[in-house]
This record gives structure tokens, C-alpha cells and sequence, in this order.
């Protein structure tokens, strides 16, 4: 089944993306809007615990780093007020041991920048077994 096909099964299509790199934001943003996602954006990670706060979405897009500290805080505070969330992270600074951390704090993928929308969708539907 395509990625598209996976989305839009799902009831909940609530995406978070938090990015400090405004125009890769509104890019991203738009064209995940275009795949169906009901997105908000954030660019601090004080705005995207915020968010979390106010409401969990269904998944999310996270840079490793941002202005005002570390993404991973964001994917931790998602996963504990929603546990089903699939998030993944973003980075420009791409190593093992972070992929690793990332991972253990609840991403479910992590991707080196610049990723296109379709590597992120297909990221954030996939499941284990087509990953293996």
C-alpha cells in the first residue's frame, strides 16, 4: 500500500513540525498539507512543548537541533502525553550514536537533511516490518 493510500486510512492525520529553518518549515509544512496532514509548525522548542501541551497530534517532524535547545525534548514530551505518536527526526548533523538516542526517546526513524516530503511521509507510515 502507498504512503498516501497508509494516510489516508488514518482518523487522526495531526502533524507537529518543529524546524528552525523558516523556509524549509513553510516548504515542508505545505507540501504535507498537500498529503493530506493537518500540520502546525513550530520553530523553537519551547513553541513545540507548547503545542504538545495544548494537544498531541498523531505524528511529528523534528529537528535534532534547534535555537532554543535539543528536538529530542520535544519527541520525549510527545511520546509520554501520547504514546502512539510516530515522530522522527531531522538533522543536518547526522550520526550514529544520535540516531541511536533518538530512537530510545521515541523516534521511530531519523533522517539526514535535506529530506523531501515523500522520505518523510514514508517515514512516518512505516511500519517495522518494512523497514527490515
Amino acid at each position: 500500500m502507498n504512503a498516501i493510500a497508509e494516510l489516508n486510512e488514518q482518523t487522526d492525520r495531526s502533524l507537529l513540525i518543529v524546524e528552525d529553518d523558516k523556509p524549509f518549515l513553510e516548504r515542508l509544512s505545505r507540501a504535507m498539507e498537500t498529503r493530506g496532514f493537518a500540520v502546525t509548525s513550530c520553530d523553537t522548542v519551547s513553541d513545540g512543548l507548547a503545542q504538545i501541551g495544548k494537544a498531541a497530534p498523531a505524528f511529528a517532524v523534528v529537528d535534532l537541533r534547534l535555537g532554543d535547545g535539543n528536538g529530542l525534548d520535544v519527541v520525549s514530551a510527545l511520546k509520554k502525553k501520547r504514546p502512539d505518536a510516530r515522530a522522527i527526526v531531522l538533522t543536518g548533523y547526522g550520526n550514529i550514536a544520535t540516531a541511536v538516542t533518538a530512537v530510545k526517546m521515541g523516534a521511530i526513524d531519523y533522517l539526514s537533511k535535506p529530506a523531501d516530503a515523500d522520505d518523510v511521509v514514508a517515514a512516518l507510515l512505516s511500519t517495522s516490518a518494512e523497514k527490515s
